[in-house]
């Protein structure tokens, strides 16, 4: 058996954000364009990495590891409504989801408009899956992890026993 430190387990859990987030944008270099529920997934992980730097800098403080926490749980939150909006279990914004609103009651000029003024990337199509999990899925996944390891780090023990 080792200890690890709830400082150790809050940079790891931030290490994790840095690796969803490099993921995401090599995805983005291989041509996997993201939608906006993507970009927006990635300003949590942007968070906890950066807590996480802090962490590593100035010492575990609880109010941080806490702070890590909340950035990882909205992650997660945002990564389960976006693969809920790609297995349409709920609507997404109607802007980035392929609607156009008020379609009956708009002109020709007006739906052309709107038309053109869309995203090209639609937030509730599934651009790439991997054993039918969808980036969004995944990143739930991964994110929901790094939240339990988070949360660890937060109930702040001196020090957690670990298996080595």
């Amino acid at each position: 058996m080792s200890e690890v430190s709830s400082k150790q387990i809050a940079v790891t859990a931030a290490a994790g954000s840095a690796a969803l987030l490099a993921a995401a944008l090599t995805f983005q270099m291989l041509g996997y364009a993201p939608c906006e529920l993507c970009i927006l997934q990635r300003w949590p992980h942007l968070v906890a990495a950066i807590v996480g730097v802090l962490i590593w800098w100035l010492g575990w403080k609880r109010w941080l590891a806490a702070l890590g926490l909340i950035a990882a749980l909205c992650a997660t939150g945002f990564a389960i409504y976006h693969a809920g909006v790609e297995l349409k279990l709920w609507l997404g914004p109607q802007h980035c989801s392929g609607g156009v609103a008020g379609l009956a009651t708009l002109s020709t000029q007006d739906l052309l408009t709107a038309l053109e003024a869309a995203p090209v990337v639609r937030c509730d199509e599934v651009s790439w899956s991997l054993f039918g999990i969808s980036m969004a899925g995944w990143n739930a996944i991964c994110s929901a992890l790094l939240s339990a390891l988070w949360l660890v780090s937060v109930r702040g023990r001196s020090r957690v026993k670990g298996i080595a």
